[in-house]
């Protein structure tokens, strides 16, 4: 398996620290209204990454966290007359409803900034204590950017060009730093803000030392793979890599991951241009899946455009998918016979597009290539089975279609939803079980409703049930 790795802008191979086990953080979103669709690019992207990593079986730790302090958290505080930390519960909230909706698996910890503050005042007083950093005369801490030399490594920018541009561009305020390039990371508190106390002033920290505590604390000094969107590149991954390997000493991360822009309709995506899209507005429109397939319908380092046209593209493409699983499915239940030996034949020629998927993941995730092996699957399902073909057969062809969209978290196999009144009568005939004592059948009936989302209570009242 190959990926590319941003910091040395070449694929190599992917060599795990410990044999078997993937450490990987992803940065998640500041949570101060509902996610848009730049947002959910590296949630797509970076879930199917892992999802791979595990289908190759690696046992991945997966921490992506959300940002829950912030000057855009607490101006929506202001403007609602609620808390800050209200504003962000709210939007963790509906974020992790948009995540379900795009089957993005929950991280294996998503840590939130407000609970790691301990740790990040610990490690800038680290900072401190090294000579890494240095508090001013208001309590604000900044970290010595030209003290680590190798500074500008992720991003490839020049340390004398940066300085230039820095100087350029002198903030009001931060006239007590001992260089342009200085960053925060630890600012005063002010009038109505949340705040923590620490050793240098009431106040909270910079942006980037959350991420750098955050991993360190749930996946330890050294991590496989740190990813993000591109805009990350700089000065967020730059300065989370100067905090954390002069604080711990080590490489930070061995492998950079990063994701191309998304345009809407050939235009950067802004509220002052109108074409700002929530992913909330867009399972409006259509089914989230469709999103997904759109976001990896193009290999994710290229720059991908949203348009009308190219989500109802997705959406064609995608009922193609479900459309052969679903027939791949109705065989399966209307036939209960082995395979043929010419079948047998047959689904060994359907394993090659297995080795097709493999491949085209294996060369740094190139999902549009993937999408392209599972269609090659779909045509071949669609013209080699027909109403003469062994259920065997379509379910070990529906089998394999599965599995290489699970792998892309697209959902192929739709569960049908279940009618009230078909629920009622499986819970009569439940009852009339029980009443001749057939708990045998009882139960299977309890089960079988349990398998299709249906939860059952047995109360004095009766039966209640309810969707699970």
């Amino acid at each position: 398996m190959k990926l590319f790795n941003t910091m040395t802008r070449r694929k190599e191979e992917f060599v795990p620290l410990e044999e078997g086990k993937v450490k990987m953080y992803v940065c998640g979103p500041t949570v101060y209204n509902l996610i848009h669709i730049g947002n959910a690019r590296p949630m797509i992207i970076f879930d199917t990454v892992r999802r791979y990593m595990e289908y190759k079986g690696y046992e991945v730790n997966f921490v992506s966290n959300f940002t829950d302090v912030d000057d855009k958290i607490i101006k929506k505080a202001i403007e609602e007359g609620v808390s800050a930390e209200e504003v962000s519960r709210r939007y963790i909230d509906e974020c992790k409803k948009d995540m379900a909706g795009m089957n993005v698996k929950p991280a294996t910890v998503h840590p939130q900034a407000t609970q790691e503050i301990g740790g990040m005042i610990e490690m800038i007083q680290t900072l401190i204590d090294k000579g890494y950093a240095y508090a001013v005369s208001d309590g604000t801490v900044y970290f010595r950017v030209k003290k680590f030399k190798e500074y500008g490594k992720l991003s490839h920018k020049n340390l004398d060009d940066l300085q230039s541009g820095f100087r350029a561009l002198q903030v009001s305020g931060e006239e007590q730093k001992e260089d342009p390039m200085d960053f925060v990371l630890w600012k005063p508190k002010k009038e109505g803000e949340p705040y923590w106390e620490s050793p240098w002033c009431d106040g909270r920290p910079g942006w980037h030392i959350e991420c750098s505590v955050m991993s360190k604390k749930y996946l330890g000094e050294e991590i496989d793979i740190h990813a993000g969107g591109e805009d990350l590149i700089f000065p967020h991954h730059e300065n989370e890599i100067a905090q954390s390997e002069c604080c711990n000493g080590k490489i930070f991360a061995k492998y950079w991951m990063h994701n191309g822009f998304l345009n809407i309709d050939n235009r950067k995506m802004s509220k002052s241009l109108g074409n700002f899209r929530t992913v909330r507005e867009i399972s409006a429109q259509y089914d989230l899946q469709v999103l997904r397939f759109f976001m990896l319908s193009a290999h994710y380092r290229s720059p991908l455009n949203f348009s009308a046209e190219l989500m109802e593209s997705s959406k064609n493409a995608l009922e193609r998918i479900v459309e052969s699983a679903g027939r791949l499915r109705d065989r399966k239940e209307a036939d209960s016979r082995d395979m043929t030996e010419e079948e047998k034949t047959l689904l060994a020629e359907g394993g090659s597009f297995i080795t097709k998927f493999e491949d085209a993941m294996d060369d740094d995730f190139n999902t549009a290539d993937a999408l392209a092996a599972v269609f090659e699957l779909v045509k071949f399902a669609n013209t080699r089975v027909n109403e003469e073909s062994t259920g065997a057969f379509a379910g070990s062809l529906l089998d394999i279609l599965v599995k290489l969209c699970d792998v892309l978290g697209l959902i192929v196999l739709k569960k049908e939803e279940v009618l009230d009144k078909d629920i009622e009568a499986l819970i009569e005939e439940r009852q009339a079980a029980r009443k001749a004592k057939d708990f045998a059948r009882a139960d299977e009936i309890r089960g079988r409703l349990l398998d299709m989302g249906i939860e059952l209570k047995d109360t004095r009242e009766g039966v209640k049930w309810k969707r699970v």
